[in-house]
């Protein structure tokens, strides 16, 4: 007993920095130190180093470290390395025309005591109070959207640890300084490099490389995200399909119409069936699967992005459970590569028109009205007591013009977080207007239809919309992804996430929220079977009613 209170003793009285360090830990600390010095570093911002060049070596030589003296040692002598930083006067001094929007930022990490000896957090704090300004060599700024530029490309192929690992590093850091929700992940943007560590250290191949990249990908939580991988596309979904056309609802696949295909093959299944059970897995079950490789906002958005997967596969049927008639069967059908099914055009569809002969209740298509025949539309239906506005697509840059028409005056409509290049990771908010003085604008009702598909610009026009004063919003929850999206590549691969903020005036998010209809309603199985848009039967009976 005497022995082991002697060893405890001995132990606790061991310097911290003097403990053995995991690979993780040591990868975590090199990804932070490294981006931070990219964007932060006078020198590193301007280009003057071959950064990735300096990422690869100091990952062979963090590989050797064994604790935290030596790891310290080798950050302090890079950083000496890099060059001197001249002080900054121009830091100190805050933009007071500014509100600042600090919910992401956060550079804690540098004074992290179990990790970083003192000299080291004294260089990486001289450096956050000195940091470069104005332009840098791996950001333009595009207006008040920021773009990346000088990123080396080294192809999408699995090559080596190193590579793998700076893809890693690169997009984690992206993340880090330049998405305005980061604050509102599910996991801890932290947490998300030491989970995802180990897995990059794990790939042997490039399809669990692409993998591993679109899991990454997926942790930002954001509908705009996406990482477009063929070889996901073909080994993990598919590249044959059953041909028919299908709505989602309830948790199930009601058969809308059955295509042909060119080799005059017949499908066992009928318009009207509602498929519950695809090989074996529910639709919720299949939602979950594939949901892990693609970002989304939240579940009505997950299944908004995976829904039109559920029917491809790589084998040449699959086993569908269906309820038809009142009955519960197992079918095996047949699928065929995209190129021999037979795709109908879809019918021409009007821009907008009378939904009554009476000339009441006008309806306009957002998706495909565009600027040049806002004026003839509203010639046509500015005598209708009510229009209808459908967001249940993506509209066509209109929403401006749009609200000089129908808003009775100028009003904040949402507020926007943009990036403060000069203190990356900060961001800072301002108001957008929309409308003018109006006195002839739109006095009918304004009725919205908006589901999970109303997304992005769709959701701001839904707000540009909610600015009049008998405006009513019907369907269900918008997608809640909202904000200019930055385009990039990871591992060559295109890619993008969200780049401003979006919240309503008041500072609430409509991120991963959306926008929260004043009536809900929601499509039902039943009413697809029977050929309703009970949305829109929700809002000519709010019309008729007041409610």
């Amino acid at each position: 007993m005497k022995s082991l209170f002697i060893f405890i003793i001995s132990f606790l009285s061991i310097p911290f920095s003097a403990q053995s360090l995991s690979e993780t830990q040591k990868l975590e600390s090199l990804c932070k130190v490294w981006g931070f010095l990219k964007y932060y570093h006078p020198r590193v911002a301007n280009g003057d180093f071959e950064w990735d060049q300096e990422l690869l070596k100091k990952i062979d030589e963090v590989d050797h470290i064994r604790d935290i003296d030596q790891l310290n040692e080798l950050y302090f002598n890079w950083i000496n390395n890099l060059g001197k930083v001249d002080e900054c006067k121009k830091c100190s001094k805050e933009d007071k025309e500014k509100v600042y929007f600090l919910r992401n930022f956060d550079l804690s990490w540098i004074n992290d005591q179990h990790l970083f000896t003192e000299k080291v957090s004294r260089q990486l704090s001289f450096i956050q109070n000195n940091r470069n300004l104005g332009s840098n060599h791996y950001v333009g700024n595009g207006g008040k959207k920021v773009y990346f530029k000088n990123e080396n490309s080294y192809g999408s192929k699995f090559t080596s640890k190193q590579i793998s690992l700076l893809e890693l590093f690169r997009y984690w850091n992206l993340v880090e300084y330049f998405f305005p929700y980061k604050y509102l992940t599910d996991q801890n943007w932290n947490d998300v490099l030491t989970e995802m560590i180990p897995k990059f250290l794990s790939i042997k191949n490039d399809e669990n490389y692409h993998l591993t990249l679109a899991e990454l990908v997926t942790k930002v939580d954001d509908s705009h995200a996406f990482l477009y991988s063929p070889l996901i596309n073909a080994n993990l979904y598919g590249r044959r399909k059953v041909p028919v056309e299908y709505m989602y609802a309830e948790g199930k696949l009601v058969v809308t119409k059955i295509l042909t295909n060119k080799l005059n093959g017949e499908t066992p299944l009928k318009k009207g069936d509602v498929i519950y059970d695809v090989n074996g897995r529910t639709i919720s079950q299949m939602v979950n699967s594939l949901g892990k490789y693609v970002p989304a906002s939240n579940s009505w958005g997950k299944i908004t992005k995976v829904k039109s997967l559920f029917l491809f596969s790589n084998n040449d049927s699959i086993t569908v459970k269906i309820e038809r008639d009142g009955q519960n069967l197992s079918l095996s059908t047949k699928t065929y590569l995209l190129k021999d099914i037979v795709w109908e055009k879809p019918s021409a569809i009007q821009k907008w028109k009378f939904l009554d002969a009476d000339q009441k209740t006008g309806y306009v298509n957002m998706g495909i009205i565009e600027k040049s025949d806002l004026d003839d539309m509203y010639r046509e239906l500015k005598s209708a007591k009510s229009i209808i506005f459908d967001l249940r697509n993506y509209p066509k840059q209109t929403i401006f013009p749009l609200s000089r028409m129908i808003l009775p005056e100028k009003s904040i409509y949402y507020q926007f977080n943009f990036p403060e290049t000069d203190y990356l990771s900060k961001f800072y908010s301002a108001k957008n207007t929309i409308g003018r003085k109006n006195p002839d604008y739109y006095k009918g009702n304004v009725v919205v239809l908006a589901d999970e598909n109303t997304q992005s610009q769709a959701e701001t026009t839904t707000m540009m919309f909610k600015q009049h004063p008998k405006a009513k919003v019907i369907g269900s929850n918008t997608s809640g992804a909202n904000g200019d999206i930055i385009r990039f590549k990871i591992a060559d691969l295109d890619t993008c996430f969200t780049g401003l903020g979006a919240y309503y005036p008041d500072g609430r998010e409509t991120q991963r929220i959306g926008i929260i209809p004043d009536i809900v309603v929601k499509p039902t199985v039943k009413g697809i079977l029977e050929g309703k848009d009970e949305v829109l039967e929700r809002a000519l009976e709010y019309i008729k009613t007041g409610f």
